[in-house]
């Protein structure tokens, strides 16, 4: 099923709760970006997730990555923290809509090849930056893995 994401939309429903989230941008030796594509909807991400109850973000982020792509990593750094209420998520049920609380890190991939988990992830891949602007994402999504690419030591707040 899928799940219903919207962004600066004043037809959203009024989010319920503000989920912790984490994803990552990881690059391989070569420079090229791991990514992900949704199953629910077709578009890529960096990969990443919620933070379950008695995770760490780094616990969060490292378990989620290693689950839709393969790979295992090492965070690194901060790259920032989005927290925009006009984005939101609804579940396809309708019995929540979060605001998302993103928090994105840069890590260094430690082993593993890509592949998608069959479940959340349909794909998994290393993309060349030059062939970032030929994926579909959504735009929160492009918009943090731009400021992360153009801006690798500092972190972003919105």
């Amino acid at each position: 099923m899928t799940r219903f994401e919207y962004h600066h939309d004043p037809h959203a429903p009024q989010a319920t709760i503000v989920a912790p989230s984490v994803f990552a941008v990881v690059r391989d030796d070569a420079g090229r970006v791991l990514l992900v594509r949704r199953t629910d909807n077709g578009l890529w991400e960096l990969p990443g997730g919620r933070v379950e109850v008695g995770e760490s973000a780094t616990d969060a982020v490292e378990r989620e990555v290693a689950e839709e792509s393969g790979v295992v990593i090492k965070v690194l750094r901060l790259a920032g923290i989005s927290t925009d209420p006009s984005h939101l998520i609804a579940s396809p049920t309708g019995t929540e809509t979060r605001q998302q609380f993103a928090v994105c890190v840069h890590a260094w991939p430690v082993s593993g090849d890509p592949h998608p988990d069959g479940s959340e992830t349909s794909d998994a891949a290393w993309v060349p930056v030059g062939d970032l602007a030929d994926r579909e994402m959504h735009p929160t999504m492009r918009l943090r893995l731009a400021h992360a690419l153009t801006h690798p030591r500092d972190a972003y707040l919105e």
